[in-house]
């Protein structure tokens, strides 16, 4: 218990200072019962100005009469007895002056209450262990307004409390348990002690009678009165009188008043007016107000009761109705019951499919079973849940494919620019099936950065082969249950992704797209790309086996997309099983076409404004495509142009124009300032243009190299270079180390300088090995002394012998390097079929050499004539000159 919790709490916490007849301390005094709670709203002081006879009722309840009667037969009282039951001392009897005062927050204490007691024992053990020894018999409790009651100041005690006889005190523990006896009322005259434990002198106030004993009399039967209302609308009123006058007789007025004060739900401080006055009249008054206004909410609340259950009766009594009339209907032949109709439906449901054998013989299992089991048991909701799942799959269904191939050109072509590749695999997709008479399935992986129409060329194929589309994504997925069911033993299982698509789809040959499989998880649950290694295996989806229906099903004329970024975090296994396409990101030209011919109208359209109001010029959107959407994909070309769309439209509808056509000057009011501005080439002493490839497509990369000072021989890299680049970096270092006089340069230049080589945009990791000759012409450069023949870029993986290897993404680092504005390129010579196989816009205007041996690479950058031997048998043997223009 916390040393800030009172003395004075509910039963659990502390003590409980309400009204019970449970409450009291029986012959045993170490149990102490709980109270029951009448749940009672605290209700307000009434002031009344009638008089005394104005509220005294001619008789009695026999309800009130009996208790009376038996209250006074087990006192063995006669009707002119008024004597005070038990050992109760009044004011005139010997009381200490000198007493202890506990505060208490719940609910001032009444004379004549009797309630148990329990204490924090840390913080009131002082004040205790002199009851507890014999010194005191009495202590006051004082009603105070604050939480944290053993820091209480002395001003916030009420000056009239209560004076209490402790009765069969305990230690344990943690806490104090003791029963509080109410004597009568007390006054603090001085403070002893001003802190815990509090001490102060007391007096014992009478009361004040300012009346005749007639007039008190007719207030009290005019309490009692008030009590025969309350006795019908709460038993537990009943229980409290009983107590209060197996006590006490009800002709004592100021214990009458006392008890019926401390029975209401009255605010605290009301009552503690109560307890403050002395005058018995002006007591009796307002307890009385008290309790007419108890009356007037005990009423209110049995009202809302009756309603509450009158309500749930007419329920009850409509449910009950509805039940005999469905026995009565389903006796007469009227009516089948659930469990009949259950199985009628799924019967006929069943005559329709064209179930597999395996699946007959089990569907005609679970229908036995759905006849014998009672509906409202778990395993009966398991066999329909089940039966429902392999009644709607498409059994035997499939769409009739649309082999027409310029029908499906037409199709592909109308939603996308470009993806030439994914087109012609279609279209030849499409030609076998025309041949064979059939289309059966195929795995098709779409690789490339985000935004250049992965996914919507998913929905363009499933529209060209007139098949339904069914997408959802992987990415993130980490149960395996999510891709084959979970098994009917588990609560809500469900079947997998695959059940569900054919289930909507509501044919067998669905194209079914998979979003994102590159960023597939793993975790305890299982493995999901493993899962879709059945999945996506054409020797093995024909009898796929969901976990849920336990049933094999034929995927194998489903045509199945995946998605992906990048093609590294794919599992080797699953990326076996599929034909992989990749789709590059569009240069500025593509990105025109694309915004002329599909962004641009759909967005109109969606904004409900004509062509003919608003247009944009091509320049315009050429510039939108360099200084506000700079990506490989299209997606934030949509973001900037609808924007536009959006602004045009505001002004369009307040008035400000009728039409607009945009042009380049007005793209910064409209748009904000360009987030890209054109890249410059740094051709200085050390540092040389390179060329990488993102999941996110092609891009420049700056080669930094300096010599930081000439003190000792050192090699530093900056640049959140990953494992591989740094192994480059070294390769690169020992190879032009190794070099120097074979390149011209100092050949102690390295002996005594300590190299600093950097990759700006040190927030992005880098990794890979084609910035190898990149870093070596950047360090011949700084041996040399001398910039590297520009503008160019180049690329290509170095060997520690100085062959340049072949390297991957030539199609976006070319697009990067016309990005950028650079004709001329160095690629490895084993790259050249795959220069070659670009498109004739992407070769236009390209000067590209390719190099077999890092000496090329310098005599290129440099104009150094080696006279290595390997090079001029190279030379002599190649067909055509190593720069090749185009």
């Amino acid at each position: 218990m916390s040393d800030k919790q009172d003395l004075l709490e509910p039963h659990t916490d502390g003590m409980l200072p309400e009204k019970d007849s449970d409450s009291r301390i029986a012959e045993t005094p170490d149990v102490i019962s709980e109270q029951p709670s009448s749940e009672k709203k605290a209700p307000v002081i009434i002031e009344i100005n009638a008089s005394a006879q104005d509220t005294v009722h001619p008789e009695l309840t026999d309800n009130l009469i009996e208790i009376l009667s038996q209250a006074k037969e087990q006192r063995g009282e006669t009707n002119e007895s008024n004597q005070v039951f038990g050992e109760l001392a009044h004011a005139d009897q010997n009381l200490p002056q000198e007493i202890y005062l506990l505060p208490i927050k719940e609910r001032p204490f009444f004379p004549g209450q009797q309630l148990p007691v329990i204490l924090a024992r840390e913080i009131w053990e002082d004040t205790f262990k002199a009851i507890k020894d014999g010194k005191c018999q009495y202590i006051g409790l004082v009603y105070v307004d604050n939480e944290e009651h053993h820091k209480t100041p002395t001003e916030d005690f009420s000056q009239i409390g209560t004076l209490i006889r402790v009765r069969n005190p305990k230690v344990r523990e943690d806490y104090i348990q003791m029963v509080a006896e109410g004597i009568c009322r007390l006054q603090i005259d001085f403070w002893v002690s001003k802190e815990a434990p509090y001490r102060a002198l007391v007096r014992y106030p009478e009361d004040i009678i300012t009346c005749s004993d007639d007039v008190l009399k007719a207030h009290g039967m005019a309490i009692m009165n008030a009590f025969r209302d309350l006795l019908p609308l709460n038993p537990l009123y009943s229980e409290e009188l009983k107590y209060f006058l197996n006590r006490y007789s009800f002709t004592e007025p100021s214990r009458l008043a006392d008890f019926a004060a401390s029975l209401t739900t009255a605010e605290n401080e009301k009552l503690q007016l109560v307890l403050d006055t002395l005058d018995l009249e002006r007591r009796l008054e307002m307890v009385l107000a008290l309790l007419k206004h108890e009356v007037e909410v005990t009423r209110i609340q049995l009202n809302i009761r009756e309603r509450v259950e009158e309500s749930l009766s007419d329920h009850q009594r409509d449910f009950f109705l509805r039940q005999q009339l469905k026995e009565i209907q389903r006796e007469l032949g009227i009516l089948k019951d659930d469990q009949t109709l259950d199985r009628d439906r799924f019967e006929e449901r069943i005559e329709k499919l064209a179930l597999s054998d395996e699946a007959l013989n089990k569907a005609e299992e679970e229908l036995s079973k759905l006849s014998i089991l009672d509906p409202q048991s778990p395993e009966y909701n398991v066999a329909r849940n089940w039966l429902d799942w392999l009644t709607q799959l498409p059994w035997g269904q499939y769409s009739e494919d649309n082999l027409d191939l310029k029908r499906a050109r037409k199709v592909l072509d109308k939603k996308h620019d470009g993806l030439d590749d994914v087109k012609q695999r279609i279209l030849e997709f499409l030609a076998v099936g025309a041949l064979k008479g059939e289309v059966s399935g195929s795995i098709i992986c779409l690789v490339g950065p985000p935004g250049v129409g992965k996914t919507s060329i998913g929905k363009s194929i499933a529209e060209a082969l007139n098949r339904k589309f069914y997408r959802f994504s992987v990415g993130g997925m980490r149960d395996e249950a999510e891709i084959k069911g979970h098994r009917r033993t588990y609560i809500g299982a469900m079947p997998g992704k695959f059940m569900q698509a054919l289930k909507d789809c509501e044919t067998a040959n669905p194209v079914i797209m998979l979003d994102e499989v590159d960023k597939i998880g793993s975790s305890y649950h299982g493995d999901p790309a493993s899962a879709l290694l059945e999945v996506l295996d054409p020797e093995q989806n024909s009898e796929f086996m969901d976990h849920f229906m336990d049933l094999r099903f034929d995927l194998s004329k489903t045509l199945f997309v995946c998605t992906a970024n990048t093609l590294d975090s794919i599992p080797g296994p699953l990326l076996d099983r599929m034909e992989v396409i990749r789709l590059s990101g569009y240069i500025t030209e593509e990105k025109i076409d694309i915004a002329k011919h599909h962004l641009w109208p759909s967005l109109l359209a969606e904004s409900g404004i004509s062509k003919e109001q608003v247009q944009i010029t091509v320049p315009a959107i050429r510039h939108v495509i360099e200084g506000y959407a700079r990506e490989s994909g299209v997606r934030n070309l949509k973001k900037q142009l609808g924007k536009l769309v959006r602004k045009l439209a505001l002004k369009l509808v307040t008035g400000e124009i009728e039409t607009a056509k945009i042009h380049v000057n007005e793209l910064q009011e409209m748009l904000g300032q360009p987030r890209f501005h054109p890249e410059k080439l740094n051709q200085q002493t050390g540092t040389v243009t390179g060329l990488a490839w993102t999941s996110m497509g092609g891009a420049t990369l700056t080669i930094e190299a300096s010599r930081v000072h000439t003190h000792n021989r050192g090699f530093k890299l900056s640049g959140q270079l990953g494992e591989v680049m740094q192994e480059s970096a070294g390769i690169a270092y020992s190879f032009i180390s190794s070099n120097l006089d074979k390149y011209k340069a100092d050949p102690e230049f390295f002996d005594k300088a300590f190299v600093h080589l950097h990759v700006p945009d040190g927030a992005t990791p880098k990794d890979g090995p084609s910035a190898g000759i990149t870093m070596a012409t950047a360090l011949l450069s700084l041996a040399r002394n001398e910039p590297a023949k520009g503008p160019l870029a180049m690329t290509g993986e170095l060997s520690l012998t100085g062959q340049v290897l072949p390297v991957g993404g030539i199609r976006e680092k070319v697009i990067a390097a016309r990005r950028l504005g650079i004709k001329e390129l160095i690629l490895p010579e084993d790259n050249r079929k795959d220069f070659q196989e670009l498109p004739d816009y992407l070769q236009d205007g390209m000067t590209v050499h390719f190099a077999k041996q890092f000496d090329e690479v310098a005599r290129l950058t440099f104009n150094i004539r080696t006279k290595s031997p390997a090079l001029k048998v190279y030379l002599a043997n190649r067909e055509e000159d190593v720069g090749t223009q185009h």
